[in-house]
């Protein structure tokens, strides 16, 4: 189905701008209100009044920034994904601090993309996120892939290593689990899909190459999810390039 098909249907993926500065906010709403299938429910100028409108407007989808005043949108991200398992985050921020991108994907975080990103990667990430996909800008996915080539994943949010600013108050549920070893061993077919899926490909994508049927590759990716205990394509596809390491 099309995203002009949805939008007659009335699916329209519901959006929370976050960003503290007033004109890329209000920027980004104007642009993003007027694409097909696309609507705008709420703003927030930092990461407090961030999860307050979250809870309050259970968007599917928040374009979040990351350093804000009050609570940053790593702590952000954290409350709302911990209250909100439907709700997907992506990251739109002009950081790509190593640290920064690790926080916001164990907090829960969909996709990571930089501000230089163009409108059409930014509406297409939403769209990829809103369907359970993940996605990386190609700067980030180098960053993130030769870190961990080389010293593996870095310490978990909230662990004494951990930055102490962006640790989840006492009071919050807890955020992602760290990365496990592998438990569960792959089959082939399992295996073949999860490399695949590290290689950024969709679902669709992966059952054209593998020649099965998309929702098949959807049932596979939900089991080896299950298998390693990983909350996201992204976290699988940071799995699976470990386990190449």
């Amino acid at each position: 189905m099309t995203t002009a098909d949805e939008a007659i249907e009335g699916k329209s993926i519901r959006l929370l701008i976050v960003d503290d500065q007033p004109l890329i906010r209000r920027g980004l709403s104007m642009m993003l209100a007027t694409e097909p299938g696309i609507e705008v429910v709420g703003q927030a100028a930092d990461g407090v009044q961030a999860v307050a409108q979250a809870l309050a407007l259970a968007p599917d989808v928040v374009v979040m920034d990351l350093q804000m005043p009050h609570a940053s949108g790593v702590v952000a991200t954290r409350a709302i994904t911990a209250r909100l398992p439907s709700t997907q985050v992506v990251v739109l921020t002009t950081y790509d601090d190593d640290e920064l991108v690790f926080e916001a994907i164990r907090a829960g975080a969909r996709a990571y993309l930089l501000k230089d990103a163009s409108e059409a990667e930014v509406l297409d990430t939403i769209r990829c996120v809103h369907r359970g996909e993940s996605r990386l800008s190609p700067s980030i996915a180098r960053k993130v892939m030769e870190h961990l080539r080389t010293v593996g994943f870095p310490p978990a949010a909230g662990s004494d290593d951990a930055p102490r600013e962006d640790r989840a108050p006492a009071d919050e549920p807890a955020g992602p689990r760290a990365l496990r070893p592998f438990e569960d061993p792959l089959n082939s077919k399992e295996v073949r899909i999860l490399d695949l899926l590290a290689q950024g490909m969709s679902n669709k994508q992966i059952a054209a190459t593998v020649f099965l049927a998309e929702g098949t590759v959807k049932n596979y990716v939900s089991r080896i999810m299950e298998k390693l205990h990983a909350r996201s394509r992204l976290e699988l596809a940071l799995r699976a390039v470990s386990r190449r390491g």
